[in-house]
């Protein structure tokens, strides 16, 4: 399958200004530092906004994966590029193939932001459950206000857990973790929940970074290409790689 990676910005002109406060409602880092409800708002909006470059066809499904730089900047990889007047909200798409030659030993500098889940099964005879590595971790210790110990706790866990989650991936898709550390960690509320916020669904997201080398390229550039983890309509799972 032949792939693009597109990078798009938001166009300044009447029509985004005036509708920034849905699109794009908070530039650069900050959307890395929310950990409330608004963020997960944020996310749907930049999903549907990125919809509008691919949504040729109402029975398409998604085929592409995106990440939010900040300041109204994406990057998205798919198998086609995106639409080419940017649905009249983006600047010209700048569009490259993707199509990187890689050996097996090649070691590589990634980016990933991912929601890692695991399957857990604790009882007998009953669907076993998908679980955020990191919230799992973090089970045992007591909730409530977010204080410097659990800050700090749920960072290790991040550490920890995401290294264990991404090597385990690698076993499957041919790399080997060789650098890790997790730069951020930070739970995401579902923004279509209605009701109180005590069970609303959620997860987690941790901002991935680090060195890998690969074993298998084409089982690597595979999983590249579909994204690894779950959550990718909001914004996660896409790898980005360079030579290290």
């Amino acid at each position: 399958m032949s792939l693009c990676l597109s990078r798009l910005t938001l166009a300044r002109n009447p029509a985004t200004t005036a509708l920034k406060a849905l699109i794009d409602p908070i530039e650069g880092p900050a959307l890395d530092r929310l950990h409330d409800p608004e963020r997960g708002r944020i996310m749907d909006a930049h999903h549907r906004l990125i919809w509008a470059l691919f949504a040729d066809d109402p029975d398409r499904r998604r085929d592409f994966l995106w990440r939010a730089e900040g300041n109204g900047r994406f990057l998205i990889l798919s198998p086609r590029p995106p639409a080419a007047d940017g649905a009249g909200l983006f600047l010209p798409p700048e569009v490259k193939p993707f199509a990187p030659d890689l050996r097996a030993g090649d070691r590589l500098g990634f980016v990933l932001r991912a929601n890692a889940t695991r399957t857990r099964k604790t009882v007998p005879d009953v669907r076993a459950q998908r679980v955020d590595v990191v919230m799992d971790a973090l089970h045992a210790l007591p909730s409530g206000s977010e204080s410097d110990a659990r800050r700090e706790a749920r960072m290790a866990a991040a550490e920890t857990a995401g290294r264990d989650w991404l090597a385990r991936q690698g076993e499957v898709v041919g790399f080997q973790v060789t650098d890790f550390a997790a730069a951020d960690y930070s739970v995401v509320p579902l923004p279509a929940h209605v009701g109180p916020r005590k069970g609303q669904p959620q997860f987690g997201v941790i901002e991935m970074t680090g060195r890998l080398e690969v074993t298998d390229p084409d089982a690597f550039l595979a999983q590249i290409a579909v994204g690894f983890g779950r959550a990718k309509a909001f914004g996660c799972g896409l790898m980005l790689i360079r030579r290290a």
